[in-house]
């Protein structure tokens, strides 16, 4: 059954097409002045002429940010190179230092602190040359930056190479190929049937990417309170290992995200409760 709009402001997820031109934190506050939420964040931060996907939470999901933001991303995009090089070479150069786990700092201009750190390129594919620009294709491991990759791999073919445009078309869970994924024009001019049919619960959005157990919902009112699962509240599986995080549900309702601790009759302890919203 869907949800009421109210409900899916309050904890949503919207699948946006990012245009060129604003900054990520402009496309969040634009979807924050036009659906209303009581606020939004964005999970993972485009450049301004990136486009493509960019999840916005809106209400309460915006404390999720964090569980989504490491995942992978898949980008489309054009690069430039500085000299005629043959394909082939870019090619095997990529597969000798640009595959797998490779080390990577950040550019000067953005806001981590700039320090080599390791990152994973999953998928690094030529797709198509035009005189010196190529098409390629990249599936990375979260928080690495594919303007840095470009320019990294031209230094080290020693030709220089510059990105010149670049489309994100997955970002963890979220896809330009969901049936939600929308652009800003239509998302401003679109129904609230519309609405309700492209915002995404967010509990859903968590059964994506974590398991979910189902406890008895005697103890719904301790559960609200911060207090821990215990073995005996839980009616589904209880494999789990330690440290692995679930979504908790009863048989109707979200109660929250929890990480499992096996101490005792302890089974998990809370990292985010969905406490109900009381009526104002």
């Amino acid at each position: 059954m869907e949800k009421p709009l109210k409900e899916l402001l309050e904890f949503g997820i919207l699948n946006l097409d990012k245009p060129s031109g604003p900054t990520s934190f402009g496309v969040s506050d634009f979807v924050r002045k036009t659906l209303k939420p009581k606020k939004t964040s964005h999970f993972g931060t485009l450049d301004p002429k990136v486009t493509g996907v960019l999840p916005i939470a809106l209400g309460r999901a915006c404390k999720l940010t964090g569980y989504f933001l490491g995942h992978d991303k898949e980008y489309v995009g054009i690069m430039r190179i500085h000299q005629e090089i043959d394909l082939d070479k870019i090619e095997s150069m990529i597969k000798k230092k640009f595959m797998g786990v490779i080390k990577q700092t950040p550019p000067l201009k953005s806001r981590v602190k700039i320090q080599e750190r390791e990152r994973e390129i999953k998928q690094f594919d030529l797709i198509e040359k035009e005189g010196k620009d190529i098409l390629f294709h990249t599936t990375v491991q979260g928080g690495t930056y594919i303007r840095k990759l470009i320019d990294d791999l031209g230094k080290a073919l020693g030709i220089g190479a510059h990105m010149l445009e670049l489309r994100r078309v997955r970002a963890g869970i979220f896809k330009e190929e969901d049936k939600g994924f929308i652009n800003l024009y239509d998302m401003e001019k679109a129904s609230e049937e519309e609405l309700r049919k492209i915002i995404v619960p967010a509990e859903e959005a968590l059964k994506e990417i974590m398991p979910s157990i189902e406890v008895s919902g005697e103890n719904l009112q301790k559960f609200y309170s911060g207090k821990s699962i215990l073995r005996e509240d839980v009616l589904s599986s209880k494999d789990f290992r330690e440290g692995t995080l679930l979504a908790v549900f009863t048989k109707e309702l979200f109660v929250g995200i929890y990480r499992v601790i096996h101490e005792g009759l302890k089974f998990a302890k809370a990292e985010f409760v969905f406490q109900p919203v009381k009526d104002e």
